[in-house]
């Protein structure tokens, strides 16, 4: 058996009951966190919590080289764990895949994702959200500025009234980075500010899942000049406001009164 494990949103606790007693049973435990990572949480406070080893993989060791895995999952009950939900923006559906095709059997215990909580925290309605995009470091996508997909997505979901998650670019064990790096959301904004528009609403999250989760609405070019604090952030471009979105992020999010009758359907 393989059974991809999601750990939730900030820190070992996070991690749901039926994930953490699959944890238990496991003969042994990988993880990534590559693609998203548990801000209050290392992997010696998971170690601890569910008292076992856990085996880190990176990219290349899970989408090149996953035979530790499968043979893990072949010969006894592996767990593959990650940071939200295993199967939300991920590609380990190929990993899965691959499982099943030995002969494997597998399951999904979920867990809190950054879109969900998105939703939750800002007020937003979780079914006007449309297409999702990531926004990538400049150096990290060979050009200046933001890619003409991220712009297109944008403004693609703002022509049907949507919402648009913008997930945030992380590097982990980059060879261009000293240690791991994570966009801030200000520097989100200030990106979609100078080369899209400046005035547009954005809202931030921050620390999804925290105790100290933020959240604030306002003009791109003001949240360009906001400190959000710790990792990890999210950014979302909202489309048309329903009256109790709006009242949302005027409550929840100190959203200006005059930016919001802007977007109010």
């Amino acid at each position: 058996m393989l059974t991809f494990v999601g750990l939730g949103l900030y820190d070992e606790r996070s991690v749901t009951v039926a994930g953490a007693d699959a944890v238990a049973d496991a003969d042994r435990a990988f993880a990534e966190f590559y693609t998203s990572k548990l801000v209050g949480a290392d992997v010696a406070d998971l170690e601890a919590y569910h008292g076992t080893d856990i085996e880190v993989r990176d990219r290349a060791g899970v989408e090149q080289d996953p035979e530790p895995i499968l043979s893990a999952a072949e010969s006894g009950d592996a767990v593959f764990l990650t940071a939200g939900d295993t199967m939300i923006s991920t590609t380990h559906v190929d990993l899965r895949l691959r499982a099943e095709e030995r002969g494997v059997d597998t399951r999904v215990i979920h867990a809190p994702t950054a879109e969900s909580a998105a939703s939750s925290l800002t007020g937003l309605q979780n079914y006007r959200f449309g297409k999702a995009t990531t926004l990538p470091f400049e150096w990290a996508h060979g050009a200046d500025g933001v890619p003409s997909s991220v712009v297109e997505t944008v403004e693609a979901n703002r022509e049907r009234g949507l919402h648009t998650l913008c997930y945030l670019d992380i590097k982990v064990d980059h060879p261009r980075v000293d240690g791991d790096e994570y966009m801030t959301a200000s520097h989100a904004a200030g990106l979609l500010a100078e080369h899209w528009d400046a005035d547009a609403l954005g809202v931030v999250v921050a620390r999804a899942g925290a105790p100290d989760a933020r959240v604030r609405a306002d003009r791109l070019g003001a949240l360009a000049e906001v400190d959000f604090g710790d990792p990890l952030h999210l950014l979302v471009v909202p489309g048309d406001l329903h009256h109790v979105e709006a009242d949302a992020l005027a409550g929840l999010a100190d959203a200006p009164a005059d930016v919001l009758d802007e977007y109010r359907d």
